[in-house]
């Protein structure tokens, strides 16, 4: 694991207007990896996630968890979690990516995708309680998977598949202009978990 060599693919620009994603791929071995992925499935107190839309409360088959420094609490989709204390994995983790990216996070939140059949909808992370324009950093461990933007104004779409291990970056005013999701796949049989390390701001 190279920390400090970055290739030129890793300050390539995926958006081609109105913010910044950057690909650095896989960043463990594949031994790395599929360690990570089977401590995070076992240790990490994995919940279905819950959604209020048009005042009816909706349960999803995805699990999360939200993890940070201090018991942040996080509102979207008109629920609100409060942070677990880091895991020792989770810290490794966010030095790993710290050190690598150049950026600094105090909380995590996890999606635990069960097959293709699991995905997130058109959104953007624009909520009031994370730092405004700040970076998020987001790794994957287990199935590939195709991810996609969209930019909210001239509909243009950009994707690319995220690897076993790999991370990506999204920062400066990705969130105010574009939106991003996961796509729902067939093909896909295997579990994903994705981590995306967050700056909380708004906190008492």
């Amino acid at each position: 694991m190279d920390l400090f060599n970055n290739s030129p693919e890793e300050n390539f620009n995926w958006l081609p207007k109105d913010g910044t994603v950057n690909y650095y791929g896989p960043l463990f071995s594949k031994e790395e990896a599929d360690r990570y992925f089977e401590i995070l499935l076992h240790t990490i107190e994995w919940r279905n996630d819950e959604a209020v839309i048009f005042g009816k409360k909706i349960i999803t088959k995805r699990k999360v968890a939200w993890y940070g420094e201090h018991p942040f609490e996080y509102t979207y989709s008109n629920t609100t979690k409060k942070a677990l204390p880091w895991t020792k994995e989770l810290i490794d983790l966010k030095h790993i990516i710290e050190t690598k990216t150049g950026e600094t996070f105090n909380s995590c939140l996890l999606n635990l995708y069960h097959n293709g059949n699991e995905g997130m909808a058109w959104h953007s992370d624009g909520e009031k309680d994370l730092k405004k324009d700040g970076a998020i950093g987001s790794l994957t461990f287990g199935a590939e998977r195709k991810f996609a933007f969209k930019h909210k104004k001239s509909g243009e779409k950009v994707q690319l598949i995220l690897q076993h291990g790999s991370l990506l970056v999204m920062k400066d005013v990705t969130q105010t202009h574009w939106l991003h999701r996961l796509p729902p796949t067939k093909v896909v049989t295997k579990p994903r978990i994705n981590l995306t390390f967050r700056t909380i701001e708004n906190f008492k």
